[in-house]
């Protein structure tokens, strides 16, 4: 769907400084809202990954020749006195100094709702089921051994990143998790990472983590899976190492959606769209509405909140990617937030419920005035890594079964195998596989 073209006069993205009551008159300098083309905002969120691939192809040659001594080199351009790439256990346990007491209560509490959650999405280890005499099947499920955990730095501590990515591991009962954070790592990470429970840590940051992770060198393992957002080098690094190493998905920048009617409140709106801003400058925000006051509205919101942003340098230049488009009605906007297909869908409409069920594609939703992104960020227990750049379209969020593999179970007697026996034949003889066949035959001849 297309972006509503005839702007009326004075709105927020026809004036590039315009002035309105909450300035008194004074003119600003932030970037205003614009009106979107959906169709090009998807194509722009893929293409910035196709450029980083030189780059990151150049960094994974790096790491697969130069091993811990390159990883070393490289963490010490933003942690100078670095002696390894991997964090002490002294390291860990000094961190828990640098934090305030409320800040670990609070990480405790958080990882204990997320546990809560995904507990719910434990597979049993084994179920089983006759399905008809002779004949029983089931899954086994199984934990992965060893998988690696990226948690982005530097711009910003993300210790709920930590903690999102290593529940779900631990929950699935996987043995061995590393983590990797960018140098200088940062208190707040370490110790989340310890309060989850994490094995190994190793100061290593960008595509040379994931290189790290997939590959291995002297120090550290290899992994079988790679999990976690990151920038567009990290991502597109996951991308590219596919063949040493399974990952979750493409997360890329921070991104939200936000589906609002005439019912909507426009500050809530606009204080969303900073929280996502704020992540990174690459980030995205999107709102689709079928009120055209109502874009206006939240555009003068943003521009008012934005003003005493502490990260207001960043949230700029996430807006420049950011902006809205006029629905002419909910199902038009459904269908245009449905080829979105956001990391985080927001749904502030009149009769939700009933939008949430026409919604195919998103990462994570979040239903209700009451339901702020930072919500499913931190504390409700849901998981915020989450697929981005449309890929919600193919893939799910980080979850329980991102760590588990299952084998089918069938168990046969010879009765099953008699009921079953002349299809298992027939069909093996049209495919020219005699000796399938023969495997039937025989046993039921047996006595």
């Amino acid at each position: 769907m297309k972006a509503e073209k005839n702007r009326t006069p004075g709105s927020p993205s026809s004036c590039p400084s315009q002035t309105h009551p909450y300035h008194d008159g004074k003119e600003t300098d932030v970037r205003m809202w614009n009106a979107l083309d959906v169709d090009r905002w998807v194509m722009d969120r893929r293409s910035s990954l196709e450029e980083a691939r030189e780059s990151v192809a150049r960094i994974i040659k790096t790491v697969r020749e130069g091993g811990d001594a390159a990883l070393l080199e490289m963490a010490r351009k933003y942690e100078p006195g670095a002696q390894s790439v991997r964090v002490t256990d002294e390291e860990r346990e000094a961190a828990y100094n640098d934090v305030e007491d409320r800040v670990v209560e609070s990480l405790i509490e958080a990882e204990a709702r997320i546990t809560r959650f995904h507990e719910l999405q434990k597979e049993k280890n084994l179920w089983l089921e006759e399905v008809e005499p002779g004949i029983i099947l089931g899954v086994k499920t199984t934990p992965l051994d060893r998988v690696g955990l990226y948690v982005p730095g530097r711009r910003a501590a993300y210790p709920s990143t930590a903690l999102m990515n290593a529940v779900p591991a631990k929950v699935a009962g996987v043995p061995e998790m590393c983590a990797c954070t960018p140098p200088p790592v940062l208190p707040l990470t370490l110790v989340a990472l310890d309060i989850a429970g994490v094995d190994e840590i190793y100061r290593i940051g960008g595509a040379q983590a994931v290189a790290a992770m997939a590959l291995g060198t002297h120090t550290i393992k290899p992994v079988q899976k790679i999990v976690g957002p990151g920038n567009v080098y990290v991502t597109a690094a996951k991308i590219m190492l596919r063949e040493h190493a399974e990952i979750d998905f493409p997360a890329g920048p921070s991104e939200i959606g936000i589906l609002a009617d005439s019912s909507a409140n426009p500050t809530f709106i606009a204080i969303d769209i900073l929280a996502q801003s704020e992540h990174d400058p690459d980030a995205a925000c999107v709102l689709i509405t079928t009120d055209p006051a109502m874009a206006e509205k939240v555009g003068l919101e943003v521009e008012r909140l934005v003003q005493v942003a502490p990260r207001k340098e960043i949230i700029l230049k996430a807006l420049g990617k950011s902006g809205y488009v006029i629905a002419p009605d909910i199902d038009s906007a459904v269908r245009a937030m449905n080829e979105i297909a956001p990391e985080h869908l927001s749904l502030q409409v009149e009769d939700p419920l009933t939008v949430l069920n026409a919604v195919k594609h998103a990462g994570s939703i979040f239903v209700g005035a009451y339901a702020p992104v930072a919500a499913g960020d931190y504390a409700s227990g849901t998981n915020h890594v989450l697929p981005t750049a449309g890929y919600a379209k193919t893939y799910s969020g980080l979850n329980v079964g991102h760590f588990c593999k299952a084998s089918t179970v069938q168990i046969i007697d010879r009765t099953g195998l008699g009921a079953i026996g002349d299809v298992i034949e027939t069909i093996a003889e049209a495919e020219g596989l005699f000796a399938h066949a023969e495997s039937v035959r025989i046993r039921r001849a047996s006595r």
